[in-house]
């Protein structure tokens, strides 16, 4: 069995009573976080223990989607009572550097150089290549976003969870997509920007979330990414209408089961 644990679904400001983008997946051998978005390590804490992580892949190196990483290193290093104080990280490329950049400006009264490799085994993962954790079998796909980003495939005895990050219309997600048992797919809009060519968008709307899932024959579809000021219920039914059928909207502690 799958599990995914939802814990957060805001656009790039957390929404009330929800941080950004993270989510827990967990199988028999792993407890894996996909992004760590900012406000979202207390939800994280009602359910595992930060040192519980088996590991932690960023989709891309934009704050709503990895700025945890923050409080979460210096829980690693000070928190009392872990059972251990280093958690594997996949980051994008150019992900290392990202990091340096930032202790650069955190690491008062410590050492920048190791500022978070002290706490994180961290690794840049090869896009066009899969990534092998135990059962899981992890495929990358670059999206449609205004910097480098990267959705994930990930397989497990005969079940596939997609998780699109952030992403405008790109229909070479729909085959990368296909057939699988979840997809998580933003729904930042709920109408398309005027005038802007969709070349240069880097979002989608509830509604072709929807029709992207549909495309794809996905099993069921988890709605995220999302300003509540636009109407949870509204973007629900947009997704709905255009997915033929219930639409799961993230909300922090939301549980969803692959059998």
């Amino acid at each position: 069995m799958i599990r995914i644990t939802v814990l957060g679904g805001a656009a790039a400001c957390p929404n009330p009573g929800q941080g950004c983008s993270a989510y827990l997946l967990e199988t028999d051998g792993h407890r894996l976080l996909l992004d760590c978005g900012p406000d979202t390590l207390a939800t994280l804490q009602e359910h595992i223990a930060i040192d519980e992580l088996s590991g932690i892949i960023i989709s891309h190196l934009h704050a709503d989607h990895a700025l945890d990483l923050v409080p979460l290193r210096y829980g690693l290093k000070y928190m009392p009572g872990l059972a251990r104080r280093s958690v594997p990280l996949w980051l994008p490329p150019d992900g290392r550097a990202f990091l340096a950049g930032l202790a650069t400006v955190l690491a008062h009264g410590e050492v920048a150089e190791d500022f978070f490799e002290e706490v994180f085994h961290i690794t840049e993962y090869a896009p066009d290549q899969p990534l092998q954790l135990g059962e899981l079998t992890i495929r990358f796909r670059p999206t449609r976003h205004y910097i480098p980003c990267w959705a994930c495939r990930i397989e497990t005895a005969g079940r596939a969870i997609v998780y699109l990050a952030d992403t405008g219309p790109f229909p070479e997600l729909i085959p990368f997509t296909e057939k699988a048992d979840l997809v998580i797919c933003e729904g930042t809009y709920r109408d398309v920007p005027a005038g802007l060519p969709i070349e240069l968008r880097g979002h989608l709307t509830a509604r072709e979330a929807g029709t992207l899932a549909a495309a794809a024959g996905a099993g069921r579809l988890l709605l995220t990414h999302f300003w509540a000021t636009l109407g949870v219920q509204a973007l629900r039914q947009e997704a709905e209408d255009a997915f033929g059928r219930p639409v799961d909207v993230a909300a922090p502690g939301l549980v969803i089961e692959i059998p």
